[in-house]
């Protein structure tokens, strides 16, 4: 591939436009609800809030990540596309003029638009609205790196960088792509676990009204081994599986584990054994019965089931003598689950999906916390919270190929895409790229987005 030489460049169309796809994936907003939501439950004290909030979110839909960024919403012919663009400087004073109730505001608001996102896009969470599905609610945090010397709330916490910390609640399937339930930031020296019940208890009460009929299974690493999550997950009448700390009593139950109760299960290098119809594998699994919390008043204490991963540990040392016995690492987790021991461990170790949704944010909106101001900040957050749970709504209305596709694949395939407007009648017509690699997605969205609702699937 070579450029031609004979280009002279002219930024003077006023008709062309660089994110046309933020056509169908406004109309599916405002179709679902965030407009009115807005109006009904955001009270900043500023004009015009459900104009600025939505250009916030549109700019979040486009790649920015920064309140500059915000300015790819004024270009060409996009003033003929949307109504109420505002400048970046307006955008960076109303996040600024953000209270934690305004903050508190728009998480409701988020809320309520999953659930009016999962009614208008039924395969969203899908299989999580029969009685007999299941669904995931995974709760983790993340630090974001901050420079700036003024940023209220930076600190550093235990990845040893200076930061804010931004803890994630996010409801999956085993069909269907992680969407954010609920998220809040919190100062860099935060530790993990802080407030994880509460948070835990509005993720649920989110994905029960984003229509998730079915089992919930809450799952978490060790830094959420605390009797509040667990608890808030029972009240929520939910499943939990939780990574145990490796304390004293978990390490003496692991011990009392006989050795005709581990089982092999599939495993990086597992082989199927024909004759013997079982797995050969360096990882198994047991389970054994344990009371946790102990050190609570007696009614707090939470009996259960404590599931062990046990992995063949590799002597790779060139000097000594080599170990006579196998000897194992230990992963275990506590649940209360009724799933076989083996479904239980490959379950829990899904859990890895929450990091995908960090990955996502990270790469998109929160690359960057842009205000010196810590509810500025969390403004943001929320604000990216409603972007990615529209990004997701998108791509599962395009095709299968990007319900499950990332963010940044989203943005390129869907959402950044080229056109000319043009006018015939009393309509605009948008001229996009002949040929475009993803155009039949392109039209699935927006025909679902400009159509009624779809059917229930």
């Amino acid at each position: 591939m070579q450029a031609s030489h004979t280009i002279d460049p002219a930024f003077d169309d006023p008709n062309l436009v660089g994110s046309a796809g933020l056509v169908p994936a406004m109309l599916l907003a405002e179709s679902a609800g965030l407009h009115a939501l807005l109006g009904e439950r955001l009270t900043v004290n500023t004009p015009h809030p459900v104009a600025k909030a939505a250009s916030v979110v549109a700019g979040m839909l486009a790649g920015a990540d920064s309140i500059d960024d915000l300015d790819v919403l004024r270009h060409g012919g996009m003033p003929r596309l949307f109504a109420g663009v505002r400048a970046p400087s307006t955008l960076g004073t109303y996040l600024r003029l953000f209270t934690h109730g305004h903050v508190q505001q728009l998480d409701a608001v988020g809320s309520r638009l999953l659930a009016g996102l999962a009614a208008r896009v039924p395969g969203l969470i899908a299989g999580a609205d029969q009685p007999e599905g299941i669904a995931f609610v995974d709760v983790d945090d993340t630090i974001r790196q901050v420079h700036g010397r003024t940023k209220q709330g930076a600190a550093f916490g235990y990845s040893g960088v200076r930061g804010l910390n931004a803890q994630l609640a996010a409801v999956s399937t085993p069909v269907a792509a992680p969407v954010i339930a609920a998220a809040r930031l919190r100062a860099g020296n935060t530790a993990s676990g802080t407030g994880a019940g509460r948070l835990l208890a509005q993720a649920v009460g989110t994905a029960r009204r984003a229509g998730v009929s079915g089992q919930i299974l809450v799952r978490a690493d060790s830094a959420y081994y605390q009797h509040s999550f667990v608890h808030a997950a029972l009240v929520a009448k939910a499943w939990f599986s939780v990574t145990a700390r490796m304390n004293p009593q978990v390490v003496a139950a692991i011990g009392q584990i006989p050795e005709h109760a581990w089982k092999s299960i599939v495993y990086p290098n597992a082989v199927f054994d024909e004759a013997e119809q079982r797995w050969l594998s360096d990882a198994e699994v047991a389970e054994t019965p344990i009371t946790c919390f102990t050190s609570r008043r007696k009614h707090q204490h939470v009996t259960c089931r404590l599931a062990v991963r046990r992995v063949k540990r590799l002597n790779r040392s060139e000097r000594g003598q080599g170990e006579l016995f196998d000897a194992y690492r230990h992963h275990a987790f506590i649940t209360n689950s009724t799933l076989p021991v083996v479904e239980a461990d490959s379950r829990h170790r899904d859990h890895a999906v929450i990091e995908q949704v960090n990955a996502e944010l990270k790469e998109g909106p929160l690359a960057h916390l842009p205000s010196g101001s810590y509810t500025a900040n969390a403004a943001w957050l929320a604000h990216a919270v409603i972007a990615f749970n529209l990004a997701r709504a998108a791509g599962v209305l395009a095709d299968c190929r990007h319900a499950r596709a990332r963010w940044a694949t989203v943005r390129r395939h869907l959402i950044n895409v080229p056109a000319r407007i043009a006018s015939t009648g009393r309509r605009l017509v948008l001229h996009l790229p002949r040929d475009w690699p993803w155009a039949t997605a392109w039209h699935n969205l927006f025909q679902a987005a400009t159509g009624p609702p779809l059917p229930a699937t």
